[in-house]
């Protein structure tokens, strides 16, 4: 911990888990504020925190520094009651006053104008942290404005209803702005258009248990939890509209369904999609369904998590001797980056701190502490909606997630109209690994090679997800697309299931169309030299070779990486079955004896466990996965 977070002893009684209290939250907000506060320019109107400026510009990322802890510092006061210890408010209305006198002037304090998505759209994502950031703390900020600095400012903020958004949850920042404006009575016809579109956005975009695709796509990752539940659910409570939140309310619970089994034993969320330096924001969606009552979880294990996933960075290096957090994922980490991520990005985790919305006697900070659902038993969740299988083991507190339907592929786009996406196109995430960088060897990938070029998986095709008792099971379909030569060859298709039982994910794939000349590859999950997990991936069926190959750029979790890899001849239509395994503690020791036999069975496979003798058949033509017990 740095000098900057002095965070209170550990409080083992009330939080036997964590040890962390609601003073702890504050603790840490606060040390965040002010180690980024050293950075911002004379009058406030920018933080120019260190590092490489995004593609968006040094003064964009400077608004973004602004808008991104102004966030942080809302939910601290707000749910404080208006104590403000350290004077933040008095600077964020100084930084408002001096950003909006002259925006779009290229001068010390001036804020960029907020402009369509494609030309500068930056601004239009930190509207709504300002808009957000001015509605929590109204009484002790903006109703002290002077009269021409309120006008001023809702003038830059109209920019963002009367500019076109990404066509993703981009649709929400001018939401959030609309909100404030009419709960300052500054509603009109413009600022009901902007939140009836969101609203029927977000509606076409529902696919089901909770989960929406982030636009017209199938991207389904953390966006669900910190933007597309959050704005619709922080608004209505805001507004204590009654309505909305029984509507919205129901979607987040169902959603904290699964996204609460998201995180490991040790706190981590899964690892998986876009904007992972956002990092303890992934327990957002968490913290407000304990607000709002809208949560499966009781108080105490609502508190466990994401106390755990706040502790679990802190603990290791996220926020660096200066106070600031990296860009990274515990510390500075390029390949968790987008084009899009500067110095200032890190600090979206300021949503998390709307945990602090719960008053010091709500039952979130007074309940004690238990366990996390990944603490409590084995489970495996299929999710048909967005394609995606979760599972987890109690004993190691790992926690994986199979994706057979999130690719993060735009509706227009084709099959190769980009690079691979190690944060998507992978079959496997965890809250232990993650993926390798698109420079080295893939981990949990299945590639077709020709021509010694690996191809990549971009659009996932879903075909269905589900199980039963103890057990579950997901697959999809992708063309393989190659980032030399040719970009595809006709008629080839893989076709991939996973099935998960206890600690073992069994791999089923079918190449169907491989070229002559052609081989295929699977890898499995990739491990640090000194790693506390293991990495085992075992041949079943239709596999000739296996070694161990290494990924030397690492992941976010380890500086160098390995992993185990199968290989075979492959021409035409083959079937490939593999057995493979993430598992710390000794779990899932047995690995290669798991399997007591495996064989071909119309069109697909069938697969004895050696435990209790339960047969699980793979069919295609179409998928197909059902269980014999034993």
């Amino acid at each position: 911990m740095t000098a900057h977070l002095q965070l209170l002893p550990d409080d083992r009684e009330l939080s036997p888990y964590t040890g962390y209290t609601r003073d702890h939250w504050e603790a840490a907000a606060d040390g965040l504020l002010r180690a980024a506060w050293r950075w911002a320019t004379p009058r406030g109107a920018l933080l120019d925190l260190p590092g490489p400026p995004s593609r968006s510009g040094v003064r964009s990322d400077g608004l973004e520094g602004y808008a991104r802890t102004f966030l942080a510092a809302g939910f601290r006061t707000a749910g404080a009651g208006g104590k403000d210890p350290d004077g933040m408010l008095e600077r964020y209305a100084d930084g408002l006053a001096a950003g909006t006198a002259t925006p779009g002037r290229d001068d010390t304090e001036s804020w960029p104008l907020i402009l369509d998505h494609h030309v500068q759209g930056q601004p239009m994502v930190e509207s709504a942290s300002v808009a957000l950031g001015l509605r929590l703390t109204r009484p002790w900020l903006w109703d002290r404005l002077d009269a021409g600095v309120q006008d001023r400012a809702e003038e830059w903020l109209r920019g963002a209803l009367r500019h076109i958004p990404a066509p993703n949850n981009w649709y929400f920042f001018p939401y959030a702005v609309a909100g404030f404006l009419e709960s300052v009575g500054r509603g009109d016809a413009e600022t009901a258009r902007a939140r009836e579109r969101a609203e029927e956005l977000l509606e076409s975009w529902y696919r089901g248990q909770g989960w929406y695709a982030d636009g017209d796509g199938r991207a389904f990752d953390h966006y669900n939890g910190w933007a597309l539940h959050l704005y619709p659910m922080l608004d209505a409570h805001l507004a204590g509209d009654a309505e909305r939140l029984t509507h919205h309310g129901a979607r987040l619970r169902e959603h904290l369904e699964s996204h609460a089994l998201l995180f490991g034993g040790d706190g981590a969320p899964i690892h998986f999609g876009r904007s992972l330096t956002y990092r303890f924001a992934a327990g957002a969606a968490v913290a407000l369904g304990a607000l709002t009552g809208n949560t499966p979880l009781s108080a105490g294990a609502s508190r466990r998590v994401i106390s755990g996933c706040l502790k679990h960075f802190l603990d290791r290096g996220a926020v660096g001797e200066d106070g600031l957090l990296s860009l990274g994922w515990y510390g500075p980490h390029a390949s968790t980056l987008q084009a899009y991520s500067g110095p200032a990005s890190p600090y979206w985790a300021s949503k998390a701190f709307a945990a602090l919305l719960a008053p010091a006697g709500h039952a979130l900070w007074t309940a004690a502490e238990e366990p996390a659902p990944v603490e409590t038993a084995d489970r495996v969740l299929a999710l048909p909606g967005p394609g995606l299988l979760i599972q987890s083991t109690r004993a190691d507190g790992i926690v994986r997630l199979h994706n057979h339907g999130s690719d993060h592929v735009r509706p227009h786009e084709g099959e190769a109209a980009a690079a691979e996406d190690p944060h998507y196109g992978r079959l496997a995430y965890s809250t232990r690994t993650g993926p390798t960088s698109a420079a080295n060897t893939a981990d949990n990938h299945l590639a077709v090679e020709m021509a010694g070029v690996p191809s990549v998986r971009r659009r996932i095709h879903p075909l269905g997800a589900g199980g039963g008792d103890g057990w579950g099971w997901a697959a999809s379909w992708h063309r393989p697309v190659f980032g030399k030569g040719p970009e595809m060859a006709p008629g080839l298709r893989v076709e991939s299931v996973t099935v998960a039982r206890g600690p073992y994910e069994l791999r089923v794939h079918r190449v169907i169309g491989a070229p002559p000349g052609a081989r295929v590859t699977l890898t499995g999950w990739a491990t640090g030299r000194d790693d506390e997990v293991a990495s085992v991936l075992e041949p079943l069926f239709g596999w000739s070779e296996r070694e161990e190959v290494r990924a030397p750029e690492g992941t976010a979790y380890t500086p160098w990486a390995r992993m185990p890899r199968l290989a075979a001849a492959a021409e035409g239509t083959g079937v490939y079955v593999a057995l493979a395994a993430l598992t710390g503690g000794g779990v899932g020791s047995g690995t290669a004896e798991a399997v007591s036999e495996v064989r071909p069975a119309d069109a697909g496979v069938e697969v004895q466990w050696a435990d209790d003798g339960t047969v699980t058949r793979i069919g295609f033509d179409p998928v197909t996965v059902t269980v014999e017990q034993g």
